[in-house]
């Protein structure tokens, strides 16, 4: 096993990534739990699913919790909320500790590094800031034998997914609680931001708008769903939603772009590459420019193509996996 993991620590699902013979080995865990009564001990063991024993209570955590909640028309409970630590949980240290204990595991060698993905600050909600976020990350990780080291999450896809470009372009990680965007030049961050809206943005939108359940919601985009070709009052609901997001952070790209272009002279056409869980909705890349078509004209600079990460729920780890990798060079 070679040295040096990717963290990505997302509002959805954590994904751990590292280096092996053969290529790149992914674990994978969703962020979410869900509480049930202290009785259904027996029945969990023998599922084999991962819990949390309590003194009154269980604590059922992953994928399991979010199968549970749609079964019984419940709401998962999670330990981020729009991609920080949630200030209303107050289990939330213990199962974030937990989960990372499942996915990443003991460090190869004491002092491994870890680089862990952290969002930008969120530029559409200024009183919000990632410093508690970044430090409580730090700590789990540092807890557990590593050198953990916070990186941002946008600039993760650059690394995972712009090597041919000497690493620029403008990326856009649509992750559940947020959704970041960074733009490199030669693998120097010139722009990094966030937005308060993300895939959880979208269910809890489309859920109020039909009278339905978040947990609903969730389940039928994952389930698959055209978004270029909406089927039921769900599907369009969601598809609004996803054109509202993916405008809105396009709109931010100028703004936030129009405040340092006197700094840069861009010769060449940047590629986007679009990224993270929310994108995995079917034809979501054809969606993305259908949007971005509507306002190529007022966009800042050229773009050369668009395209979408290979695999949009790995990369972040995949190019936190690449910086941790630079440190045994």
């Amino acid at each position: 096993m070679k040295l040096g993991v990717g963290m990505d620590v997302g509002t959805m699902n954590l994904v751990a990534a590292r280096s092996t013979e053969v290529g790149t080995d992914f674990s994978r865990i969703r962020d979410a739990f869900l509480d049930v009564p202290l009785v259904s001990k027996k029945l969990l063991r023998l599922s084999g699913v991962d819990f949390i024993e309590r003194d009154d209570e269980l604590l059922i955590l992953g994928d399991t919790a979010m199968e549970t909640a749609a079964v019984f028309g419940r709401e998962a409970r999670r330990p981020l909320k729009a991609g920080l630590v949630s200030p209303s949980e107050i289990d939330s240290i213990e199962v974030l500790g937990f989960l990372l204990q499942k996915v990443l595991g003991p460090p190869v060698e004491d002092g491994e590094y870890c680089y862990f993905s952290v969002p930008a600050a969120p530029v559409d909600e200024p009183d919000r800031d990632v410093i508690y976020h970044k430090r409580v990350f730090e700590k789990i990780i540092c807890d557990m034998g590593y050198e953990a080291i916070p990186s941002n999450e946008a600039m993760a896809i650059i690394y995972a997914c712009c090597a041919e470009e000497r690493f620029t372009g403008l990326s856009f990680s649509f992750g559940s609680g947020m959704t970041n965007v960074a733009m490199s030049l030669n693998a120097i961050e010139c722009l990094s931001f966030s937005v308060a809206r993300g895939g959880d943005w979208i269910d809890h939108g489309a859920a109020k708008s039909l009278g339905a359940t978040q947990a609903k919601m969730c389940s039928i985009k994952e389930k698959g769903m055209d978004l270029m070709n909406p089927t039921t009052r769900e599907e369009e609901a969601l598809s609004f939603y996803y054109k509202e997001l993916i405008s809105y952070a396009l709109d931010y790209v100028l703004i936030e772009f129009n405040k340092i272009r006197s700094q840069f002279n861009l010769n060449e056409p940047l590629p986007i590459i679009v990224s993270g869980g929310t994108s995995k909705a079917g034809s979501f890349l054809d969606f993305f420019k259908a949007v971005f078509e509507r306002k190529r004209r007022k966009f800042p600079f050229e773009v050369s193509e668009i395209r979408a990460a290979e695999d949009p729920l790995n990369a972040v780890a995949q190019g936190l996996l690449v910086q941790a990798r630079q440190e045994y060079i």
